[in-house]
């Protein structure tokens, strides 16, 4: 199962938690690979090379099947046209954090303290065309305000450069992020979706905070390899579905801050093509590129 990320963000604890259940319902090892680097990108491009007997699985995200799409003008594969969509898995909220000894605890003081000290305010993300750069940088666009852009390799740096002071703000998987917001080391200030994060109830989002066009939100599903046999394909979505549903598996998604999510290939198909369309809109008109 390769996961084109780093350990630690939120596409390598799905992958853990589910390659954990199926070690067990396959009675056979499933083997988590790790390749980062490129946005992604390296991960996929194995991903879509490997052979397609059912053996090789990719765990893909917003960035890696939609958002790349239109960041990367030279992308050596489509992911609509080369991979086999198996299923969603989980939708990842995502939540602004920022440092302790920032002076704001509301989106609307954030605004204002930007405002005030123009490109005094640094926001980490991991990497650049990632998303929570895009989030960075529709906020900026959104707020009309002027906050840099820090990148750094995965998302647990991202957020520690915030605990550490490093830099004072990032948009951060609710899945990395909870255990820090929970402890007291960052302050969360409100999430991305359109909704309310079922483990932050109480947290708002920027939309209701006075933003009222921004949503972003990130998801996390498996693909194979474009030829996998549809009796594979139907067998582990099957597979993964059943896995997802246990009660001690939502347990496990929800106090990490995952939401669990299950789809058939087609519907899985068609979020993939909407999400390309929608986010390659956005960053078209955030003005961000990546090579």
């Amino acid at each position: 199962m390769i996961v084109p990320f780093p350990p630690g963000g939120a596409n390598d604890i799905v992958a853990r938690l589910v390659a954990h259940r199926l070690n067990e319902r396959w009675g056979r090892p499933v083997v988590i690979d790790n390749r980062g680097g490129a946005g992604g990108n390296i991960g996929t491009e194995i991903g879509v090379k490997a052979a397609p007997d059912g053996y090789t699985l990719l765990v893909g995200s917003v960035s890696t099947l939609a958002s790349n799409v239109g960041l990367y003008p030279k992308l050596p594969f489509d992911p609509r046209r080369d991979l086999a969509p198996i299923t969603l898995i989980a939708t990842v909220p995502s939540i602004l954090v920022v440092n302790l000894s920032v002076a704001a605890a509301s989106v609307q003081e954030l605004i204002q303290l930007a405002k005030a000290t123009p490109k005094r305010l640094n926001f980490s993300s991991f990497g650049d065309g990632s998303s929570a750069h895009l989030m960075g940088e529709m906020f900026k666009s959104m707020a009309k305000i002027d906050i840099v852009h820090v990148p750094y390799k995965g998302g647990g740096p991202a957020l520690v450069a915030v605990v550490t002071g490093e830099v004072q703000m990032t948009f951060s998987n609710l899945s990395v992020a909870l255990p820090q917001v929970k402890a007291g080391k960052v302050r969360g200030i409100a999430v991305t979706g359109a909704k309310r994060a079922m483990a932050l109830p109480g947290t708002p989002t920027i939309a209701e905070s006075g933003l009222p066009d921004f949503q972003a939100s990130t998801w996390v599903g498996i693909v194979a390899p474009l030829g996998t046999p549809r009796a594979l394909i139907q067998r582990i979505n099957r597979d993964i579905h059943s896995v997802i549903a246990e009660p001690e598996m939502k347990n496990q998604f929800l106090s990490r801050g995952l939401e669990p999510a299950a789809t058939t290939p087609e519907a899985f198909a068609r979020q993939i093509h909407t999400e390309i369309e929608r986010w390659s809109k956005i960053i078209r008109e955030v003005g961000v590129r990546a090579e």
